[in-house]
């Protein structure tokens, strides 16, 4: 007797739902966490290096290091890492809301730079002609920085929030849950074709539904 394909197959027509709707979820927490915690730190980044309004190069190097050093630890060695992080802070090392808390440590930094990046884009004549008023660095960043960078930093949050739904998949490794789980769980270690397909097609569609609402919100509030 063949196995249920497609509609006939019960991962498909009762868990793809629920799994897309964890994935959701993680996808949104976690970018909402990484640009409420990447952006401050961004900005320290950015104010702090050498020709920043608060430039202090030892304190850069540090926070930097820092950024550079969580960035390159691969997220699944991550995710394990956090284990008794994740424990302590959601109470269990499983499903999407433990996911969580590894999506948003490995995010921040990510992010975080891509804020650097952002605002150094941004015209210094601007930045001088605040200054020359009597801004204070405060208002500089408020009122200068952040509005010129907004397209770019909506940009980042976009790039971020993609890079996430991928992330969200390899922690279907470790009990994450979300389509990742559903595809390795059913698509790979029950040989379903069909439910690994579907997982991809959803996860395809996730990316540009983000990707052109990201397109669309920074065009609208670029004024340049």
């Amino acid at each position: 007797m063949n196995d249920p394909m497609w509609f006939d197959n019960p991962a498909i027509t009762q868990q793809m739902l629920p799994a897309t709707i964890e994935t959701l979820l993680m996808t949104a927490w976690s970018t909402g966490l990484a640009v409420l915690l990447g952006l401050p730190l961004g900005i320290w980044l950015f104010t702090s290096s050498t020709g920043g309004i608060k430039a202090r190069p030892v304190l850069y190097r540090v926070l930097s290091l820092i950024v550079d050093i969580t960035r390159s630890i691969p997220f699944i060695i991550l995710i394990i890492a956090l284990i008794p992080f994740t424990r302590f802070m959601v109470g269990t090392a499983l499903g999407w809301q433990a996911t969580v808390v590894a999506l948003t440590v490995g995010a921040i930094p990510f992010y975080a730079r891509l804020v650097e990046n952002s605002l150094r884009e941004v015209a210094e004549g601007k930045v001088e002609a605040a200054l020359m008023m009597g801004a204070s660095n405060g208002q500089v960043i408020r009122q200068v920085y952040v509005p010129e960078a907004l397209p770019g930093l909506i940009g980042a949050a976009t790039v971020t929030a993609v890079t996430l739904v991928s992330y969200t998949a390899m922690a279907g490794a470790v009990g994450g849950g979300g389509l990742g789980a559903l595809a390795i769980s059913y698509g790979y270690q029950r040989y379903q074709s069909d439910t690994m397909l579907a997982c991809i097609i959803v996860l395809v569609l996730i990316v540009a539904v983000i990707q052109f609402l990201g397109d669309r919100l920074a065009h609208l509030v670029d004024h340049r």
